[in-house]
């Protein structure tokens, strides 16, 4: 069966606040971001039937997914996957990710699963550049691992133009696969 999938962009991280925040490397939520993980979660009406939460491994998707969808996690038992394939698309500091290393530091304790996050994923060369036919295959890749779940309804927090790219190629998918 096809899954239903949600996307969802971060909530507003540091480096939304103005240009010169891009070279802030991994930045975290600001006040008015943790607000609105508070407001998602209180207004996304299908909570009932999330059962898989997906995210970025970027550190703003990352606490977006555990606020937003904290009653989810405890009261399901649902565990976070960090997932590479939907991090942002630029190599600009903001943009790219900490090490997997830090991120298990940060993370300890908390109900998410980064074993998909490889040693290099926050290098932005080769197969995480960001050249669009690497940011293509990416999310070629990651739709085609999100329709292989047994999960019926799937949350994925990404980012805006990773969030372009994936829902693109939902009216190319079939076209991908016939050729």
């Amino acid at each position: 069966m096809t899954p239903k999938i949600h996307l969802i962009r971060h909530a507003q991280g540091f480096h939304n606040l103005c240009q010169t925040n891009s070279n802030i490397h991994d930045p975290l939520l600001t006040r008015r971001g943790k607000e609105q993980c508070t407001e998602l979660q209180v207004n996304f009406p299908y909570h009932a039937g999330v059962d898989l939460l997906v995210s970025s491994p970027i550190r703003r998707t990352l606490y977006t997914s555990l606020m937003s969808f904290e009653h989810d996690i405890k009261t399901k038992g649902l565990t976070i996957i960090a997932f590479p394939e939907v991090q942002e698309t630029s190599d600009l500091p903001c943009d790219t990710g900490s090490s997997p290393e830090e991120l298990a530091k940060e993370f300890a304790g908390k109900p998410i699963d980064f074993s998909l996050v490889t040693h290099d994923w926050n290098i932005k060369t080769g197969r995480w550049s960001p050249a669009k036919e690497a940011i293509a295959q990416r999310a070629l890749e990651a739709r085609e691992w999100l329709m292989r779940r047994p999960e019926s309804e799937i949350v994925v927090v990404t980012h805006g133009n990773s969030r372009s790219f994936l829902t693109m190629l939902l009216s190319l998918l079939p076209l991908l696969h016939n050729t």
